[in-house]
């Protein structure tokens, strides 16, 4: 079965139908099946209700986080551990702290990271990454 790790950007491309919502909702179908397991980090999940929060105000962030929440995708808690983790991958690949939770928890369940965000450029090409969009 495969994995995907879903970090912000990818989470807001789907809540906004912004490019790559497709491919997303594809991953979405296949988890509803069973045939693939959909994760996200809370604090990745925080970053988009801070986002959503912003553009949308409140009312409307919460209503869009109440969906996600409803989807096919475990959220993972940032544990002291898997916290570490994403203080150890912050440092190797440059990343800022929260993106870093996304790859550490790819990383830790042998997935592929989905995501917009080019930060993730600096994980090199042995790094399983879906991009939403060309970059």
């Amino acid at each position: 079965m495969r994995t995907y790790v879903l970090d912000a950007s990818a989470l807001i491309s789907f809540l906004e139908d912004n490019a790559g919502a497709q491919k997303i909702e594809a991953i979405l179908i296949e988890a509803r099946r069973g045939h693939a397991r959909v994760l996200s980090s809370s604090l990745n999940c925080a970053e988009v209700y801070s986002k959503l929060l912003r553009g949308h105000g409140k009312e409307q962030a919460l209503r869009m986080m109440s969906s996600v929440f409803r989807l096919p995708i475990e959220i993972q808690d940032a544990t002291l551990e898997r916290s570490l983790r994403a203080a150890e991958t912050k440092n190797i690949y440059k990343l800022y702290y929260v993106d870093a939770f996304a790859a550490a928890l790819a990383i830790e369940h042998k997935a592929t990271l989905v995501t917009s965000d080019i930060d993730f450029k600096k994980l090199g090409h042995n790094f399983p990454v879906l991009w939403l969009r060309s970059n």
